[in-house]
C-alpha cells in the first residue's frame, strides 16, 4: 500500500451520536478512513508517510484522549519501549510539520482535535439514525455513507475490531433501510440499500431475503426466485447449509403464486 493518498471527499468529526450542524466555512481538517486513509487541510490534500498515518488513525479511533505511552507501545509492539516512543515523537513531529491542527498533545496525551471532520463518525451517526427510526420513508437518508469499509487495506488487530464493528452496524443499517424503503414503496432506492447489503456480505441471510422481498414487491417473481437459488448455491458451497426456514417460506410463497397462474 502507497504510504500516502490524495483526499476528495469531506467528512465530519462528531463526539456523540447526533452531529452538530457544520457550515462549510467551519470545516479546516478533513480526515478519511473509509476506503483508504486520505487526509485534506483547507481544500488540499495532504500527504503523511505511513507511520504518521498510523498514529493519526490510531487517535482518531479513540474518542478520548489517550497516553503517548499507550500509542506508542500499541502501534511499535515489537520495539522496546524507548524506540516505541522515538517513533511516536518522529511520526508526531511529520504530522505536526504538514498539518499542527490535526493532533493536540498535553500532559502526555494525545487527542483529535476538534477541526478534525472524520468521516467514519459521520457515517456512524448516519447508521444510528437508521436504525432507530421506527417512522418515516427513508428520504433524505445519506446511504453514500453506509458503502465504505474502514482501512481496507489495513490489516493490525487494532484496525481489524474497529472495522468488523462498524461493517456490522453500516449493513444493519442497510437492512433497516431497505425495510423502510420498501414499506414506502421507493422500491428503486430499496434495491440499491439490498443490493449494497448483500455485497457488503454475499452469505448474510437478512440483506438476501431483503432483496427478494424486494423484488417480490416489484412483481418479479422470477428475479425473486433467481436470487434466491443463487443464495442457495452461495451457501452451500461456501457453508454447506441451507437457508432458514423463513427464507424457505418466502420462495414457498412465490412457488404458490407461480402455480396460481
Amino acid at each position: 500500500m502507497s504510504e500516502s493518498r490524495s483526499l476528495l471527499r469531506p467528512s465530519r468529526r462528531l463526539r456523540q451520536d447526533v452531529p452538530r450542524p457544520v457550515r462549510a466555512a467551519e470545516v479546516r481538517v478533513q480526515l478519511c478512513l473509509l476506503g483508504a486513509f486520505e487526509l485534506v487541510s483547507d481544500r488540499v490534500p495532504v500527504r503523511l508517510p505511513l507511520s504518521a498515518q498510523r498514529v493519526v488513525a490510531f487517535v482518531a479511533l479513540h474518542e478520548r484522549s489517550l497516553p503517548r505511552a499507550h500509542v506508542a507501545g500499541s502501534l511499535w509492539l515489537d520495539s522496546p519501549d524507548d524506540r516505541a516512543g522515538a517513533n511516536l515523537r518522529s511520526a508526531l513531529w511529520r504530522i505536526h510539520r504538514v498539518e499542527p491542527r490535526l493532533i493536540e498533545v498535553s500532559d502526555r496525551q494525545l487527542q483529535l482535535s476538534d477541526e478534525v471532520q472524520v468521516d467514519l463518525r459521520e457515517a456512524e451517526a448516519v447508521a444510528r439514525r437508521e436504525l432507530h427510526a421506527d417512522v418515516g420513508d427513508g428520504a433524505g437518508i445519506e446511504i453514500s455513507a453506509l458503502t465504505g469499509d474502514l482501512l481496507p487495506d489495513w490489516y493490525e488487530d487494532w484496525v481489524l475490531f474497529e472495522r468488523e464493528r462498524f461493517r456490522q452496524m453500516r449493513l444493519r443499517a442497510l437492512d433497516a433501510l431497505c425495510e423502510r424503503l420498501t414499506r414506502a414503496g421507493r422500491l428503486n432506492e430499496a434495491m440499491e440499500a439490498a443490493l449494497l447489503s448483500v455485497a457488503g456480505d454475499p452469505l448474510r441471510e437478512s440483506a438476501q431475503r431483503a432483496l427478494v422481498q424486494v423484488h417480490l414487491c416489484e412483481g418479479n417473481a422470477g428475479e425473486a426466485v433467481r436470487a434466491y437459488r443463487l443464495y442457495q448455491r452461495l451457501l452451500q458451497e461456501q457453508l454447506g447449509i441451507q437457508p432458514s426456514e423463513r427464507m424457505q417460506e418466502l420462495v414457498a410463497a412465490l412457488d404458490n403464486q407461480e402455480t396460481e397462474r
